[in-house]
């Protein structure tokens, strides 16, 4: 009972947390020199990282699909299978998981040190909107960017998979292609965009909860930075499975 106590209690305070920095939506021209920097550090910040774990996405998905099937079905069913299966899950969720390693920790962890410093109970002092002023940036970045690459993580994973299909399994590439337009569905593009949409809503804010939470000095920094991590992961997936469920299912 004390688990499911501690769980709402956090739960309630994250639900908070986002009211208070959706409030403060209405100082965004003060806000947005901090979400272009943010941008630039979590968007462009991470473009290197994703595109490389992308491309072995894309490969361990052409590896899979064609070492299963190859033999049993034609190779537009295999190239069907290769759009669906990076478009509705691999490039949204490998994305996300990328973003709350290297993002949300980074996020918890500044954050945390702020506020061991004292630096978030300063701005309080000095009638500066923490919320506006710390997290609207971050949250509004985080939710922006993860959407664009998980774009660019699509056209990267699929051109490795149609790559590595061609080199490996000498298949035809054009009939992949074709069988990719043929099960091509705009559902499976608008639900990867919402799917990424959520879980930066969902990174950004956890993030941002443990780094404004911490507690302890430099040990409760990086048991902060170490929940957000683990939270922000165990969040993408259960999302993930319930918007499986609403979108697809």
């Amino acid at each position: 009972m004390k688990w499911l106590l501690e769980f709402l209690y956090h739960l309630g305070a994250m639900v908070e947390m986002l009211v208070k920095t959706t409030m403060s939506l209405k100082e965004f021209k003060k806000a947005l020199p901090y979400i272009v920097e943010q941008m630039d550090r979590i968007g462009i910040g991470s473009i290197p990282i994703v595109a490389l774990t992308s491309s072995f996405v894309g490969m361990v998905a052409a590896v899979q699909t064609a070492y299963q099937l190859k033999e049993y079905v034609p190779a537009d069913l295999i190239g069907a299978g290769i759009w669906k299966a990076i478009s509705i899950e691999f490039a949204p969720v490998f994305t996300a998981v990328v973003l709350a390693g290297r993002v949300g920790a980074g996020i918890a962890a500044e954050l945390g040190t702020m506020r061991v410093s004292e630096q978030i109970d300063a701005l309080e002092v000095m009638a500066i909107n923490p919320y506006r002023f710390l997290v609207l940036p971050r949250l509004f970045a985080m939710t922006l960017s993860m959407p664009l690459l998980t774009v660019m993580s699509m056209a990267i994973s699929i051109f490795s998979a149609l790559a590595i299909s061609q080199f490996l399994f000498s298949m035809d590439v054009s009939s992949l292609i074709g069988g990719m337009k043929s099960f091509y569905s705009q559902m499976d593009f608008m639900g990867a965009l919402i799917k990424a949409t959520v879980f930066g809503i969902t990174t950004g804010i956890v993030s941002a909860y443990f780094g404004f939470n911490t507690r302890g000095g430099a040990v409760g920094v990086g048991k902060s930075t170490t929940m957000a991590v683990m939270v922000s992961i165990f969040m993408i997936l259960f999302f993930d499975y319930l918007l499986g469920v609403l979108l697809f299912g």
